[in-house]
């Protein structure tokens, strides 16, 4: 019998077999059919997902990238802070080159400007420090704030708004004895009629000179610091420049620029070698100059009323420096009202003070005018050791200078020791002082014309074509020059002097110090009868000098 086949089951897939997976042999038994093996899965490949990097690349960029900021940063660093440094110092020494011409700030009364008043020495001694003890702020209900308020202010060194680190250039009398090692001997610069003046040394190495003013003055401290604050906004390279004050109870001081290279008078006088004519020159239009500037742009004018060679102080490239401007009010006798003191310096006054006791602009020519002679002779303006009426410089001068105008001789006239010079600059200068020393203060030129002709830009006859027509007596002397009159005034003028000097010992002596800031007195236009010398009488005016 025929065996039947066998009956065949249906394949069941296994959970992790494909369906495509082949069939298991046949095999004779009805056994199960285990499941075959798990399908491999196919491999991914690399080229499908990218590889990560490898940690060696990753350390080196890292690496370069920090090195690479850093010296940025360190360059850029480097860049900015040598900026810095060039422009700070630009500024600085900007600064440094224009705050001596900055003025004070103008105050209300009694502010701070005012404060830490102090007792000081009696007149005409010199200061020493005081304790603090002795401090009385001008407000006592205000002091404590005032000085708090004082030291958290002070500048710092190189500051560009002010010349020093104290506000608005008022100085305590402490911060003046340390600038000027309490007021040493050895810091003396000159003593006169105004008392003394003494060099000092600030903290930020600037050098100052500080004039004591006489004590025992009809100003109160409003007036005083009113008159400063006006004098300080009068700005000029020619004029020197008032930089701060000190109020000590009664004591005054003023507080200038210091000139280190001393005056006209040591280089003409004194100083060797002889000055060449073109630094005289240089001198003489410098001076001009500055006076120029008080006479026509300060409104109302400022007469200066000691213009002479003393006052003209030089410095280091030797460029003229006018001191000792708007100074009037404070030069008051202290024991009355009445003065005989002669205002100026015997020897450059205009011979119309011997009469009429009043200086103007017209008398600063005068004077700007012996100047202009001692520059070309090299002569003092009186000469002791010759008698009276041949010991004045301009009266031995006038016959010489018609002589040089006219025939062209300057042999008698030109300082010996000056080997070389222009011709026609002597001439120039010559036909200046000519005109500025008249005995007629009408037929004087004024500084603006005196100006142009040093300059060159004004001849002689130009010069004096722009004097008024009933003026103009160019050459030699006048029937006044030589009258009986006019000699009568010179006797008179010089007894004045004289009988003044006396009592005010220095006041008219050659100041010849190392500064050459010298005690003298200058006025405005609304003083021009401060000083009333025939009747012996002083008339005090208010000095009000705004400039614009």
């Amino acid at each position: 019998m025929a065996t039947p086949p066998p009956e065949i089951s249906p394949l069941i897939p296994a959970d992790n077999a494909t369906v495509d997976a082949p069939p298991a042999p046949p095999s004779g038994t009805a056994a199960a059919i285990p499941p075959g093996p798990p399908a491999a899965v196919p491999p991914v490949s690399a080229s499908s997902v990218p590889s990560p990097p490898s940690s060696g690349m990753s350390k080196d960029t890292l690496t370069a990238l920090v090195v690479g900021i850093g010296l940025g940063g360190l360059i850029v660093m480097i860049a900015v802070g040598i900026f810095v440094f060039f422009y700070k110092r630009r500024k600085r020494k900007q600064a440094e080159e224009d705050q001596l011409m900055l003025p004070i700030k103008q105050k209300p009364f009694g502010g701070q400007a005012q404060q830490f008043q102090h007792n000081v020495p009696p007149l005409m001694h010199i200061p020493s420090p005081q304790p603090q003890g002795s401090v009385v702020p001008i407000n006592p209900s205000t002091s404590n704030s005032l000085g708090s308020e004082r030291s958290h202010q002070a500048q710092p060194l190189g500051q560009s708004l002010s010349l020093l680190p104290f506000p608005n250039g008022t100085f305590t009398y402490e911060e003046l004895a340390l600038a000027t090692e309490t007021f040493s001997s050895a810091n003396l610069l000159g003593q006169g009629g105004f008392g003394y003046v003494h060099k000092g040394v600030l903290p930020n190495g600037k050098e100052i000179a500080v004039k004591q003013l006489k004590s025992g003055s009809v100003q109160g401290e409003r007036e005083f610091q009113a008159e400063v604050e006006t004098i300080s906004r009068v700005h000029h390279r020619h004029l020197v420049s008032l930089v701060g004050h000190c109020i000590a109870g009664e004591q005054r001081m003023l507080v200038y620029e210091f000139i280190s290279n001393k005056t006209l008078d040591f280089h003409l006088h004194e100083g060797k070698p002889p000055m060449s004519w073109g630094t005289r020159l240089k001198i003489a239009i410098g001076a001009a100059k500055g006076l120029a500037y008080l006479h026509e742009d300060c409104h109302p004018k400022i007469i200066h009323r000691d213009i002479k060679a003393s006052n003209i102080l030089i410095d280091d490239e030797f460029e003229a420096k006018v001191a000792d401007f708007g100074l009037a009010k404070f030069s008051f006798d202290t024991d009355t009202h009445v003065s005989t003191r002669v205002m100026g310096t015997f020897g450059y006054l205009a011979p119309e003070y011997a009469s009429s006791g009043k200086l103007t602009e017209k008398s600063d020519v005068f004077s700007f005018g012996v100047v202009l002679l001692e520059l070309i002779t090299g002569r003092r303006p009186v000469d002791k050791a010759r008698p009276f009426m041949d010991d004045s410089m301009v009266e031995w001068a006038r016959p010489l200078l018609s002589q040089a105008l006219e025939g062209g001789s300057f042999q008698e006239l030109v300082d010996p020791k000056m080997e070389d010079y222009n011709f026609s600059e002597v001439a120039q200068m010559i036909a200046c002082a000519a005109v500025c020393v008249r005995s007629s203060a009408r037929r004087r030129p004024q500084m603006s014309q005196v100006v142009r002709a040093l300059e060159g830009n004004l001849s002689p006859e130009d010069l004096l074509k722009e004097i008024p027509a009933d003026n103009r007596a160019f050459h030699g002397s006048t029937d006044y020059d030589s009258s009986a009159q006019y000699k009568e005034d010179l006797k008179k003028f010089r007894k004045l002097a004289l009988e003044s000097q006396e009592h005010s010992t220095g006041e008219y002596s050659v100041f010849t110090n190392e500064h050459g800031v010298p005690p003298s007195t200058s006025s405005t236009e609304n003083q021009l009868d401060t000083q009333e010398v025939e009747t012996g009488k002083s008339k005090t005016g208010v000095l009000e000098i705004p400039v614009e």
